[in-house]
């Protein structure tokens, strides 16, 4: 285990200083999320240990005061089917939720991967994103946990994932899915693996995701970004948080330099199409408007949507964010227009073959 693999320096420059100083504001919806947060009474979880923190309240939680507190339903958004099980992994079972939309099927098939830095959170926290997803994008989303550090640092979630990854496409028949229309959508660190299967697909001869959205994903190890000083004091993602995630998940630096993790610096070409959502007051917005500009250079087709006054974790709250209800309209679009050409690609292929 190291202190902090994340590049960061002591000194700032007087420019960083009045850029740090000009920060963005947060809407009036999202204020009140952070006011009921900050009144659940969690600790920053950089003072805490991993145990302690994944015990904290978290913004999924303070969605759910906040509808409470108004008097409106806490009911999770209703989808055909919901089902828990575990699939074999490198590490032993993993747990995994598979959400299906109304409708006949067969639907095509979104992998999703929480957030939480690789050390926290897991299925019941991100329920809300792969509900919407099933019902906006059509589509069976299947939600996947993993090993989490200190317990078990990098590489152990990234070979998770890829396996959960495998597993879909290999049984998306059993649970009303199509395994050749299958894409992959993370959050946060979530975000960070989605990026990585597609990586590992290509280095393991498996077929590649159809579309990948990076929902503000870590992408580079880089805390002297602009983001990072605008926000290093932001909730509910702040820099003294990113540290703590990065002390935990990488056992040397070489790990940190890894390209499943630097993304900015792998090999992108031939990386399928890709939709990058940003949140301005976040300090890895810059990390993803990096990852949009190495995505392009490397000639992959990319649709890239930041949206200002709002949070990390923002994409969840389509309860109570309009943003987060656009976000997730935006996403979807971008999957069912990969799904639908992939559609129309295979009676050509067809035709071709006789």
């Amino acid at each position: 285990m190291i202190t902090n693999p994340f590049r960061s320096t002591l000194q700032t420059s007087p420019s960083l200083v009045l850029e740090a100083e000009i920060r963005p504001t947060a809407n009036q919806e999202m204020q009140a999320v952070l006011d009921q947060l900050g009144a659940l009474g969690g600790k920053s979880i950089e003072t805490l240990t991993p145990q302690e923190a994944r015990k904290q309240p978290t913004p999924a939680d303070a969605v759910k005061a906040l509808l409470k507190k108004r008097g409106q339903s806490t009911a999770p958004e209703p989808v055909a089917n919901v089902e828990n099980k575990s699939i074999p992994g490198p590490g032993g079972e993993i747990a995994i939720r598979i959400y299906t939309p109304m409708g006949p099927g067969p639907f095509p098939v979104v992998l999703y991967i929480h957030g939480g830095g690789w050390v926290i959170a897991d299925l019941d926290t991100y329920d809300s994103s792969p509900r919407a997803l099933a019902n906006v994008a059509m589509a069976v989303v299947v939600s996947t946990h993993y090993r989490q550090a200190p317990e078990h640092p990098f590489p152990a979630s990234h070979e998770d994932v890829f396996t959960a990854y495998k597993w879909a496409r290999e049984y998306a028949a059993s649970f009303n899915g199509h395994a050749n229309r299958i894409a992959v959508v993370g959050e946060s660190a979530g975000g960070n693996m989605a990026a990585a299967i597609s990586l590992m697909a290509r280095e393991r001869n498996v077929p590649l995701p159809l579309h990948q959205v990076l929902i503000y994903p870590v992408a580079d190890t880089d805390m002297n970004s602009p983001s990072f000083q605008e926000n290093a004091n932001a909730k509910p993602l702040n820099k003294a948080m990113m540290g703590w995630f990065a002390k935990h998940e990488f056992k040397t630096p070489e790990d940190a330099k890894d390209p499943r993790i630097e993304l900015v610096n792998a090999n992108l070409r031939g990386m399928p199409s890709t939709t990058i959502i940003t949140a301005e007051i976040d300090p890895l917005r810059s990390s993803g408007e990096r990852l949009v500009e190495k995505l392009k250079a490397a000639g992959v087709d990319v649709e890239f949507k930041n949206y200002d006054s709002v949070t990390h974790e923002f994409f969840g709250m389509g309860a109570v964010l309009d943003e987060a209800k656009d976000a997730m309209t935006f996403a979807a679009t971008k999957l069912m227009k990969a799904f639908n050409n992939a559609s129309q690609r295979e009676p050509a292929r067809a035709q071709g073959n006789k």
